[in-house]
């Protein structure tokens, strides 16, 4: 099968089409004939070596869509999972780069379900997305109905998806920040109540909330920004880390004030919660893909590039040139 692949990590230039064997489903698992494949700031991470040197070849790619072509052994055909049925998938191990990935059957999607039907293109952005998204607000951050939310890198996938996902879940306001003036112009289109460039947010947020801060904040840059948000927390607030895209060395985090000022600091990777939680895992993404189907929340789909052209994508990504969600288009759709 064709496939884009890396054996080294380092810059987008390493990644490289290669032929290799169709992965075959073990027990538990699903092989998708991918359609598309989202591309994601975790893929990045994953070729720049945070998550570790490859094991021979790697294949990224964290989220797919596409129909069923097989399933491992003690996969029952159900609902949504029978050979030829649409589906989108999250994949904890990667492997959406290619023309067949293998995920967990409990990380399987239907896109046929009775709030509606979801398209494939839509799907290919949805698989980690939704679920994260998701997981981040109800199970992570408790957000509660009538609660002020904020949202850093409001313009990007999982931002775009959690600014919606939190009205649909009763939030009062929402808040976002974002790197730059075409970013924010572009996330007003997901409802946010305000937008703040993220110098010198912590003002502003306090400022629109009358000085009482915000009840949740969903960070997945890190650093400064990181220690920020807790000072823009409402008493019993909430920080959500689900990344570190600005890449800064770990904090050390003076846990005083977490008592002294009632916050809480609190943490989501989806990659953990699969793992050890498969089943809580797909009751998020079932949910989230619910309220995909009826409309409750769109995917903006931004940019659909072939699979060899990965290597721009991961450029446009790593360099936060990327609005929305962009696809890999793996299969010939006509």
């Amino acid at each position: 099968m064709k496939a884009i692949g890396f054996t080294e990590n380092g810059a987008p230039q390493v990644l490289r089409p290669m032929e290799l064997p169709m992965p075959e489903p073990g027990p538990g698992q699903v092989l998708i004939k991918v359609a598309y494949a989202g591309v994601n700031y975790g893929e990045v991470q994953h070729r720049l070596g945070d998550f570790g040197p490859p094991d021979g070849v790697d294949v990224t790619g964290l989220e797919a869509s596409g129909h069923i072509a097989a399933l491992g052994p003690g996969v029952e055909p159900g609902e949504g999972l029978a050979i030829g049925d649409p589906v989108a998938a999250y994949l904890p191990t990667g492997g959406g780069y290619a023309e067949y990935a293998v995920a967990p059957a409990e990380l399987v999607f239907p896109l046929h379900t009775a709030a509606g039907e979801i398209d494939l293109r839509t799907a290919g952005g949805a698989g980690l997305v939704l679920p994260t998204a998701y997981g981040l607000l109800a199970e992570a951050a408790r957000l509660r109905p009538g609660d002020t939310v904020l949202i850093h890198a409001a313009a990007g996938g999982v931002g775009s998806a959690a600014a919606q996902l939190a009205r649909a879940l009763g939030a009062k306001a929402v808040y976002g920040t974002v790197g730059s003036t075409a970013k924010a112009e572009y996330a007003t289109r997901f409802g946010y109540d305000e937008l703040f460039g993220r110098e010198g947010f912590g003002e502003a947020v306090l400022k629109a909330t009358g000085g009482r801060g915000v009840d949740v904040v969903l960070d997945p840059v890190g650093g400064p920004t990181r220690l920020a948000s807790l000072e823009a927390l409402a008493p019993f607030g909430r920080v959500t880390i689900f990344g570190e895209a600005a890449r800064h060395p770990d904090l050390e985090l003076p846990l005083l004030s977490l008592w002294k000022n009632n916050r809480t600091l609190a943490g989501y990777n989806i990659a953990d919660l699969s793992r050890r939680d498969p089943q809580l895992a797909r009751s998020h993404g079932l949910a989230a893909f619910d309220l995909l189907a009826t409309g409750q929340v769109t995917i903006d789909i931004t940019g659909v590039l072939p699979l060899n052209a990965a290597v721009e994508a991961h450029e446009r990504m790593q360099a936060g040139a990327v609005q929305g969600k962009l696809l890999l288009q793996v299969a010939d759709q006509a």
